[in-house]
């Protein structure tokens, strides 16, 4: 069955247009309502949203929706999207839903859903609620008398910052620590400064000014050269960099240079694994993960997983398989012990609690592996589908033939985006170069 609506992160796109209209997120709250009513209890549903001027009106259209289906909703107003996770269960609420776009710019948004257990819906979840948005609910949404009620809720921002707290020895202090924090003019615009804070590090706060409109723009996990700058110019111990909802960290050392998530996990991995704490025997990871990190981890004793691109596909098999530590190269780090999806905030704390322990630099602390040379290219095209084209299919073919089992080739197109994204790794760093020159052309040609 193909999915009309969701994509590898709930449903996203353009505000105002398809699917991102109210009328469909009216539709949305209507069919996630209907499809997680159960029991004769009174049915609740947590909404959180980032700072994007559109949340205002799929925030009212998505509460309509759940109201006439006879759920009750808990307005939180923007927060983390793993907050609205956290809060989903500790409110025992039937389902949590995110009003996100996560790293993409304000002119689009998204829904993401969470079940009653704090983790993102599963294909056939998502696909019984798509099929219920194009059906006619009349005659299974509330009556006169149980239609649900709409209440905003005090205080989730504190509930969050403690939780993030306790996931450090409560010994653990960050004084003496000068942390520059990028919140990406997002979700976590306070949050993200208030537990740094109150953990005892001296904290310098950037992209903490939303306006509607700057979510993302020019900050964030997305684009550090503001945050490098800000390190750099406060000779700051450690840059933290958010993307929109906060779900995603990228690290910048006390030199001004990027560390993404690979090196993140590398870090916690072996860090937990010294502890005992690590579970699984290793990490999940997906396809887009550097060669890098799998030999890193090989040399340690611990093996890589690897999944398709979307953290709820990492999260699935880390629930699967009984690992604790999962994740993006692009900054979602999964940490099971402490959250059900990815937690920007979280995982630059227990980065901060390895400096800490080791009484080493970030530089040294997050430099696990020299990655593997690799190359990304993101071609975007506007109707068909070009991975179908013969040229194209030919392009890839003869890309394999000449990796051979030198390195990686992935070419996937995206999920939340019109994008086609050409990866190619290996040793040989003026080969895959070419071949992702040669895709990307082919792929161009065809769109």
């Amino acid at each position: 069955m193909g999915r009309h609506y969701f994509g590898t992160d709930g449903i996203r796109g353009k505000a105002n247009t398809l699917p991102m209209t109210a009328e469909i997120a009216m539709k949305v709250g209507m069919a996630a309502g209907v499809a997680f009513k159960r029991g004769n209890h009174r049915h609740r549903v947590v909404v959180g949203k980032d700072t994007r001027l559109s949340g205002y009106m799929i925030e009212n259209a998505l509460v309509a929706g759940f109201t006439a289906a006879g759920m009750d909703v808990f307005q939180l107003g923007p927060v983390p999207t793993p907050a609205v996770a956290m809060l989903t269960r500790s409110m025992r609420a039937d389902i949590g839903v995110m009003i996100s776009a996560s790293h993409n710019p304000y002119e689009d948004n998204g829904i993401k859903l969470f079940g009653p257990d704090g983790y993102k819906l599963s294909d056939e979840i998502e696909l019984h609620i798509e099929e219920l948005i194009d059906r006619d609910l009349s005659r299974e949404l509330a009556s006169a008398a149980m239609i649900g009620r709409a209440t905003r809720v005090d205080g989730v921002r504190d509930r969050y910052v403690e939780s993030a707290k306790r996931t450090l020895p409560r010994e653990l202090s960050l004084e003496g620590l000068r942390v520059v924090v990028d919140c990406a003019n997002g979700a976590a615009y306070k949050v993200a400064p208030e537990a740094l804070w109150e953990l005892g590090a001296d904290v310098i706060a950037i992209g903490d000014e939303p306006n509607g409109f700057n979510i993302n723009l020019e900050c964030g996990s997305t684009n550090t050269e503001a945050l490098r700058r800000k390190v750099h110019e406060t000779r700051a111990d450690i840059g933290i960099a958010l993307d929109g909802d906060a779900d995603r960290v990228i690290i910048v050392d006390e030199q001004a240079r990027e560390i993404d998530g690979d090196q993140i996990m590398g870090v916690i991995a072996h860090y937990w694994k010294s502890m005992d704490k690590l579970t699984g025997g290793g990490i999940v990871a997906t396809v887009m993960s550097n060669l890098g990190l799998e030999r890193y981890l090989g040399g340690i004793g611990l093996n890589l997983a690897r999944t398709k691109v979307g953290d709820r596909y990492v999260v699935e098999h880390m629930r699967a398989h009984g690992y604790n530590v999962g994740g993006e190269q692009s900054g979602h780090v999964v940490l099971s012990d402490f959250s059900t999806t990815g937690d920007g905030l979280i995982a630059a704390l227990q980065v901060l609690s390895v400096v800490r322990g080791t009484g080493k630099p970030v530089s040294e602390v997050c430099h696990c592996f020299d990655p593997v040379p690799q190359i990304l290219r993101n071609v975007r095209y506007s109707d068909g589908k070009p991975l179908d084209d013969e040229t194209v299919r030919k392009a890839i073919a003869d890309g394999v033939s000449l990796l051979g089992n030198s390195g990686r080739l992935v070419i996937r197109p995206s999920g939340t985006e019109p994008l086609i994204r050409i990866m190619a790794e290996g040793d040989d760093a003026p080969l895959i170069e070419r071949i992702v020159e040669d895709i990307a052309g082919a792929v161009a040609r065809a769109a």
